[in-house]
């Protein structure tokens, strides 16, 4: 009986122990999973969501800012993700954007220089739009903080119907118009008039399938905006101190700059002298001549 006890004891105390391991071996993966599961909630959304049964036509958008752990990682991410799904990136803007820089002096002849800045992506990408909420919920597990997220559903069925009927109008008025030109278009005025409504009916046919060709292509690939940025960073660099007496030029050596710069200018001098050699001597021989006259008119 007391063995049965004891071995019970041991027993007992045994699961406790592994009951306490558990937990800390796998917290830290558990607090992934249920961070990961909680951002995919709050980004995913019906209206991302295709209904196969319906027969409405949804342009689907979403407009996503958030934080991340590493822009750049988060980006090569989100663009492997868009090419599995068969999408496509339309823009990327990656760029460090500086908040402020600061110099501090450490020596004499030593600055260290302080730059904060913050790193930042700008994306806009297109997935098929029965994938939007799938590549919503991968992108989820970048997030580190969730700024906003915006998704929208516009209902274009009637729009894309409407383009439908004016074309088959355009195209029926098409088929008149020339057949009037072949049978009654014998006078050139009629003719010309006719062919300027053929030519107007044209161009708003090509312009309603263009615009169908446009509306079904946003229809198809839903267009994702993303904003990602990371932790503000900064970076220390130590340079030199430009202020710094040491780095000023020695006297002697200065002394000698000033010796050949007013030889310069004193060469400078001479050679101006020179040039006017000719006013110079007029001037003398003028100022000889007004000497004599004066002293021939007061003796």
């Amino acid at each position: 009986m007391k063995r049965a006890i004891y071995l019970l004891l041991v027993s007992v105390c045994f699961f406790s122990c592994k009951q306490r391991e558990m937990p800390e071996a796998y917290s830290e993966d558990a607090k992934a999973e249920t961070t990961a599961s909680a951002d995919a909630a709050m980004v995913s959304s019906s209206a991302a969501v295709v209904d196969k049964n319906s027969t409405r036509k949804f342009i689907r958008t979403a407009d996503l800012r958030f934080k991340v752990k590493n822009v750049a990682k988060s980006t090569y991410a989100i663009e492997n993700t868009v090419a599995k799904f068969g999408g496509f990136v339309t823009s990327t803007e990656l760029r460090s954007n500086i908040v402020n820089t600061s110099t501090a002096k450490i020596s004499n002849d030593s600055l260290v220089e302080t730059t904060r800045f913050v790193v930042e992506n700008n994306m806009i990408i297109r997935v098929p739009n029965t994938l939007l909420d799938t590549t919503l919920k991968t992108i989820a597990r970048q997030i580190d903080y969730l700024d906003f997220r915006v998704i929208k559903a516009d209902d274009v069925s009637l729009q894309l119907l409407s383009n439908d009927l004016s074309q088959k109008r355009n195209q029926d008025n098409q088929k008149r118009v020339e057949d009037a030109i072949t049978n009654r278009g014998k006078k050139l005025g009629e003719t010309l008039d006719a062919e300027d409504r053929l030519h107007d009916s044209q161009t708003q046919s090509d312009e309603a399938k263009l615009s169908n060709l446009s509306l079904k292509d946003q229809v198809n690939f839903s267009t994702l905006s993303l904003s990602l940025y990371q932790r503000e960073e900064f970076k220390k660099e130590v340079i030199a101190n430009p202020d710094n007496e040491e780095y000023r030029t020695s006297m002697g050596v200065r002394i000698m700059d000033g010796l050949k710069t007013g030889w310069h200018i004193l060469e400078e001098i001479i050679i101006f002298f020179v040039n006017i050699w000719t006013i110079i001597v007029a001037g003398i021989i003028i100022w000889i001549l007004i000497r004599r006259r004066k002293k021939k008119t007061n003796p």
